[in-house]
């Protein structure tokens, strides 16, 4: 259902906020042509040939700790040997980690720290055992080095052959001057040998060159997107200790929120209905007194008091509608946004294409969004139109909130538009703002559906 609050026609797009209408500028060399000189593709290559002599030494020290470890459990010194062993491993993934850091730019985090129950020795060593993160160090450790071998192998070969045969027509000299022969060697046996040594061959041989040359980089990317997969799967923190973490922070986003929102409140009602409520009361103690002495002042006082509790009650319905509005929890998104709208300062066109109702705290923090971005606009966009787009995409509530104003916003100012970023992120919404200098800006918002 759209509701139109003042001309102007609604904004048919719903691509987000990443349909700027700023395209990005193409590189003029082809990125076939760039990728042998890119800085990532010798990054990657500098990763791949560190990794062999790294993984040879992991590998070779876990192996034979791990065994002698496994062969001394019988005794007493088997089961701090693994816990040592596991703890080494450890080292080495946070030395990997930096390393995928640098040189893949991989933002893996690191795992939570061990720590024993009590902080002795062996509360540590079980700790250590009991650790699915330390085994997953160790099972590194142990893959890691059969793949670094190949990827070396592979990475190397194509990158020596690629340019040494790229530039054969170079250093095609080197062969007949220091070697008395005429070239490289194709096939030769007791009759007849055949060389790379006429114009054609060597152009030939440099054309074969130059496409591996080309190739490389792809290939060197395909090997270290492995490596990503490995460091990230085996070396940084598990999903389950991710998604607690991310919860944690959420907690404590909400519980920020909803102490801002009590302070909001607290301030509202001491500030405003509070001290109207009081004067009120001083008015009408005063008319009491005045009654029989000044009927006329005691009846002026009275119709003073009498618009006092009018402004008072508009304080407290308009305090009220800001903790939660009844006409959000009566009629739902499509009545409380196009009353919200109907009081922005710019005409705005709502449309709300929703079957059935989300969860409360869902449709809540929906009609928060919208109305936090409709005050923006009022407030600082110098904005003469504006849209309101509600619709659920599969298991998402999508807001999409346009206006044709001056642009500008930026959520990492520190605005309003930081907390409602905050706030989305806590229930595993997003927040997408394009917002150029000029406009118009267009704000994206996801929310979990929840029904």
């Amino acid at each position: 259902m759209a509701t139109a609050y003042g001309p102007g026609t609604r904004d048919p797009q719903r691509s987000g906020a990443g349909s700027g209408e700023h395209p990005p500028v193409k590189p003029v060399v082809p990125a076939v042509l760039r990728a042998p000189f890119e800085a990532r593709t010798w990054r990657e290559f500098g990763y791949l040939l560190l990794s062999l002599p790294i993984s040879v030494v992991l590998f070779s020290v876990s192996v034979s700790l791990v065994s002698a470890g496994a062969g001394l459990l019988i005794t007493f010194l088997g089961v701090p040997l693994l816990a040592g062993t596991l703890a080494m491993c450890r080292g080495f993934g946070a030395m990997e980690r930096s390393r995928a850091r640098g040189l893949l730019k991989l933002p893996v985090a690191d795992p939570a720290p061990v720590r024993g129950r009590t902080g002795g020795l062996m509360s540590w060593v079980g700790a250590v055992l009991k650790s699915g993160t330390s085994w997953r160090h160790l099972l590194y450790a142990l893959l890691h080095f059969p793949w670094a071998v190949f990827a070396f192998s592979v990475s190397l070969t194509f990158w020596a052959y690629g340019w040494a045969a790229f530039t054969y027509p170079l250093w095609q000299w080197v062969f007949p001057v220091f070697a008395g022969i005429d070239g490289i060697q194709l096939y030769g046996d007791a009759t007849h040998d055949i060389y790379l040594d006429s114009p054609l061959e060597m152009a030939v041989t440099s054309a074969l060159g130059l496409v591996l040359v080309l190739v490389t980089p792809w290939i060197i990317r395909g090997l270290a997107s492995v490596d990503r997969v490995m460091v990230l799967g085996l070396l940084g923190p598990s999903r389950l200790a991710s998604r607690v973490t991310e919860l944690e922070s959420d907690r404590g986003v909400v519980v920020d929120t909803a102490a801002a929102d009590l302070r909001r409140i607290e301030r509202d009602l001491h500030d405003g209905a509070q001290a109207r409520l009081v004067a009120l009361a001083m008015d009408l103690g005063l008319a009491k007194e005045k009654l029989t002495q000044d009927p006329e002042a005691a009846a002026r006082m009275v119709d003073e008091a009498h618009g006092e509790v009018k402004v008072a009650l508009q304080e407290l319905r308009d305090l009220a509608r800001g903790i939660h509005p009844a006409v959000l929890t009566d009629r739902g998104l499509d009545a409380a946004l196009s009353a919200v709208a109907s009081r922005c300062t710019v005409p705005v066109t709502v449309e709300v294409d929703l079957v059935s109702r989300p969860a409360q705290a869902i449709e809540g923090i929906a009609y928060f969004t919208v109305s936090e971005l409709l005050q923006n606009v009022s407030k600082h966009a110098c904005a003469t139109h504006a849209t309101v787009d509600v619709w659920r995409t599969a298991d998402r509530l999508m807001l999409h909130v346009t206006d044709n104003g001056r642009g500008g916003a930026d959520p990492s100012a520190g605005s309003g538009l930081a907390g409602l970023t905050g706030r989305l992120d806590a229930v595993d919404g997003v927040l997408v703002v394009d917002s150029p200098v000029g406009g118009p800006t267009r704000v994206t918002a996801e929310l979990p559906w929840r029904g």
